[in-house]
């Protein structure tokens, strides 16, 4: 239904790789922004510095890591709304400069999108809601 890839920032830009965004804390090294075709570099949604150091220096396991990002993720309210709004529209593509994807946030992310994505369209089916919220605000800008 909804089409999210994973992809290396160092990795040939594809034409087909939609919405490319940027999901780290940190620059890639070596990188400049005029070449990456970037949609955009969202930090929001992207491990904390102090989580993703704990992990990166072995102070946790994966699976402390992935319930850790996602309590984060739970805490910091609408930080994958733009994400949900850049797949509706199309492919989207996330992009880290970690050398292991799958063993990236990335995954757990993807994972985090589509079931906010599942939800948002499990309570547009109920009664009384007309739209998805991750298009409140495009509707709000436009009607003012």
């Amino acid at each position: 239904m909804h089409d999210i890839r994973l992809k290396r920032i160092y990795s040939e830009i594809d034409p087909e790789d939609g919405a490319r965004v940027l999901v780290d804390r940190l620059w890639p090294r070596g990188k400049r922004r005029d070449t990456l075709s970037l949609t955009d570099w969202y930090r929001d949604a992207s491990p904390s510095n102090t989580l993703r150091r704990q992990w990166q220096q072995g102070e946790i396991s994966h699976a402390v890591f992935i319930r850790r990002y996602r309590w984060e993720m739970t805490d910091a309210e609408g930080c994958l709304v733009p994400l949900m709004r850049w797949c509706r529209q199309g492919r989207l593509t996330l992009l880290s400069g970690a050398r292991n994807l799958e063993q990236s946030h990335l995954p757990v992310l993807r994972d985090a999108i589509l079931e906010a994505l599942a939800e948002e369209d499990r309570q547009a089916d109920g009664p009384g809601l007309s739209s998805s919220p991750c298009y409140a605000e495009q509707f709000t800008q436009r009607h003012k």
